[in-house]
């Protein structure tokens, strides 16, 4: 069985590869990348990193969004989402956002992988998980760069907020809030 053959059984669907992890399995491991590549087995989706399509029945399925962030970021230390999720909150936001926000400790900026867009951002802290409290603050600490009325989203935070947990509430945005997020929900609770 030949070199090529014997890599390309090493690959799986779906999974995202970095070059280094395909050069243990590879004699000439550039010239099979571009072999495999050209033959539709991987697709390139940044420098040094590639995708091994899952082919469905409408055609290929590109790989998850956390796959390619883990591949490109080299670690699994990340909080993946998008801006839709504040959707979700009850505060009036509406907009639909074409992009994914990718908190790290490693690259900051606009990054294309593949043929999605990921907003970089790094952050000295972030959760590992989502909670309805990390998403409002977060939303105050983002909220300029929303497309809504920022005044109205504030006075409907104010009101959600009063719903939550007041503690914990305050933990996260002691923890992860900015400078004006904390000011923001030290206010609501000198209303309180």
């Amino acid at each position: 069985m030949s070199a090529l053959n014997q890599l390309k059984r090493k690959l799986k669907p779906g999974q995202v590869y970095r070059r280094a992890d395909l050069a243990q399995w590879s004699n000439a491991v550039d010239r099979h990348l571009k072999q495999l590549v050209k033959d539709g087995a991987l697709q390139k989706v940044y420098q040094g990193v590639y995708a091994c399509p899952k082919k469905t029945s409408f055609g290929k399925a590109a790989p998850e969004d956390c796959k390619l962030v883990e591949a490109f970021l080299k670690t699994d230390d990340f909080l993946l989402f998008s801006p839709n999720a504040y959707n979700s909150l009850g505060v009036g936001t509406t907009q639909l956002y074409n992009e994914q926000i990718v908190y790290n400790r490693k690259r900051h900026g606009k990054f294309k992988l593949g043929n999605r867009t990921f907003s970089f951002r790094v952050k000295p802290y972030f959760p590992e998980e989502l909670s309805k409290e990390f998403l409002l603050v977060d939303l105050v600490n983002n909220i300029s760069r929303l497309a809504e009325e920022q005044d109205a989203v504030l006075g409907h935070i104010s009101k959600v907020a009063a719903s939550m947990d007041a503690s914990t509430l305050k933990k996260e945005a002691r923890r992860y809030g900015g400078a004006k997020a904390k000011k923001f929900f030290i206010s609501l609770n000198d209303k309180a």
